[in-house]
């Protein structure tokens, strides 16, 4: 068992629901986006085009950021996922500095909320307990929600169904893999368990 997901580009839009649902679910902090759509522009006219890149943690096989980790905050659990306790982290940032895709992010401690002039409203102050000052956040892959048999947010709430999260041992998602599906930064050898099909 080892939990991943796929992206379809030819399917994305580049909608952002699936940024929407990350941050509403996990009460991310404002300018702090674990589930993140890059849009750039590719080409020259006449043939300029659009291109959409989702990107998350790639919750990796072999993470690096885990293995530069001085007290065990960073890990792996048995089915892929890779989180960080908040009760070990000592905020030194090495998983930061060891993760090739950019996937975590240091909370600072700033809690001005989205509405500063008005303060923190009643979901801002009910999931104050989530953030930590001093530590390291990243895309959990909705695990709690994983754990409860559902799936991830982002993949729940994406209106094409680009987002295709499931087991990637499964014989679904290798036949996936096999249609030409590749891993971001290969180069790496993480081995993430993100995999993007192409247009």
């Amino acid at each position: 068992m080892r939990y991943g997901m796929i992206i379809d580009l030819g399917r994305c839009i580049g909608c952002n629901a699936c940024t929407i649902a990350c941050k509403q679910k996990n009460a991310t902090l404002p300018g702090v986006f674990w589930c993140k759509v890059g849009v750039s522009e590719e080409g020259s006219y006449p043939h300029a085009y659009k291109k959409i890149m989702p990107t998350l943690c790639n919750h990796c096989e072999n993470p690096t950021c885990v293995h530069v980790c001085p007290t065990g905050a960073s890990y792996k659990r048995d089915d892929g996922i890779v989180l960080v306790d908040k009760d070990k982290c000592i905020g030194c940032r090495y998983c930061m500095a060891a993760c090739p895709y950019e996937a975590r992010t240091f909370d600072f401690g700033d809690r001005t909320g989205y509405f500063p002039e008005r303060g923190n409203n009643a979901y801002e102050d009910a999931t104050a307990y989530k953030h930590v000052k001093g530590t390291v956040s990243k895309c959990i892959l909705c695990a709690d929600k994983i754990d409860e048999g559902d799936i991830p947010a982002c993949a729940r709430v994406c209106p094409t169904g680009a987002r295709i999260f499931g087991d990637l041992d499964s014989e679904e998602m290798q036949a996936l893999v096999k249609e030409g599906a590749y891993q971001p930064r290969p180069d790496e050898r993480t081995n993430p368990s993100v995999y993007y099909l192409p247009k």
